[in-house]
């Protein structure tokens, strides 16, 4: 018998037990579900080789500071160490290379990392408007790209699950959707009402749903579908629905070590992690405290401690954000730092 087969016959047990008559029931029978699950899959798979993708951002970060120091030439070094080292390589990563590989006049190296983008989803009309590759790439530069896109293309549809995409799109569409009714209502005490009303039993459903594709499939982020926004965006609204509500909620406390776990394996990014926890503990502490420093603004007192939290994730300091940004100035590269602070993080007195 399989596991999922084992899972399905505990669930149909414990819901001939309790009955499922209420919304709390349901979402307990799949926690315990998605439990037994957990366990069973981390027996089948304690004999594979665990690859630590902790190591991966400490990594990238201490490339990031060559970087800051204009070592454009050993920040390379270490991004190619890095990708002979990982099977799976973030987008992001392949698109800096690529960049930087330009900058100081290693073209056939530049065109490689472009073309290895392609295959992890960068898409044509996103490489086009990258101007730091405009200026540097030839009309029969790009005929080639474009000659070889379609076969790229297809190595990366090849490694993604389309099937669990579509099912994630879905999910990012319905909350969207939502999202949006309760935006275009101009009056803010109606507005608050439609989301009480509304948001908490949608979202929670989200979640159930997120929590049994996280216990079979992984973590559904750019690793598995390509896409490394859609759940954070899922996950980042359900942490913003009022204070009072996310301080009692229980569902994100449940999910959120399984997405430390997927995150030292490669299958979430930090800022994926950095963006639902800050909006949770902004709206937990009426936006008087900051995790990550994206959403409030850190200060003296607490810039330290933000730093502390941003690396346990593989997050680069405040001020090597901020260091990164004027090399964007001065180079005109991109390096796709989450744009959910305009430019650099600025550190307010107490």
């Amino acid at each position: 018998m399989s596991s999922e087969e084992i899972i399905q016959k505990q669930l149909d047990a414990y819901n001939n037990r309790v009955g499922n008559n209420t919304k709390k029931m349901k979402i307990r029978s799949l926690i315990i579900l998605c439990s037994l699950l957990y366990s069973l899959t981390a027996c089948e798979n304690s004999a594979k080789k665990v690859i630590d993708y902790n190591k991966y951002h400490s990594e990238i970060i201490l490339a990031e500071e060559l970087i800051s120091q204009e070592k454009y030439e050993e920040a390379l070094i270490r991004y190619e160490k890095l990708f002979n080292e990982y099977d799976f390589i973030f987008l992001r990563d392949y698109k800096i290379a690529s960049q930087i590989s330009f900058l100081i006049g290693e073209k056939e190296k530049g065109l490689i990392y472009v073309k290895k983008a392609i295959s992890n989803g960068w898409e044509l009309i996103h490489l086009k408007e990258q101007k730091f590759l405009s200026k540097n790439l030839l009309d029969s530069d790009w005929d080639t790209i474009e000659k070889q896109y379609e076969e790229l293309r297809n190595q990366f549809l090849n490694k993604i699950d389309s099937t669990l995409k579509n099912r994630v799109h879905s999910m990012f569409e319905k909350d969207q959707k939502i999202a949006y009714e309760a935006y275009i209502i101009e009056d803010e005490q109606g507005q608050e009402q439609f989301i009480t009303e509304n948001f908490p039993k949608h979202s929670e459903e989200q979640l159930v749903n997120l929590l049994e594709i996280i216990e079979i499939n992984g973590y559904p982020g750019e690793l598995l579908i390509g896409n490394d926004f859609w759940v954070s965006t899922i996950l980042s609204h359900h942490n913003s629905q009022g204070t009072q509500y996310v301080k009692k909620d229980t569902l994100y406390d449940f999910i959120k070590p399984k997405l430390i776990q997927f995150l030292n394996e490669g299958y979430i990014s930090p800022y994926e992690i950095a963006l639902a926890e800050d909006w949770k503990k902004a709206v937990t502490s009426e936006w008087n405290e900051s995790s990550y420093g994206y959403l409030n603004p850190p200060n003296t007192s607490t810039i330290s401690q933000i730093n502390k939290t941003r690396k346990a994730i593989g997050l680069r300091t405040v001020a090597l954000r901020n260091k990164l940004i004027d090399i964007e100035a001065k180079t005109g590269m991109n390096f796709y730092l989450p744009d959910w602070v305009d430019g650099k993080i600025k550190i307010e007195e107490k």
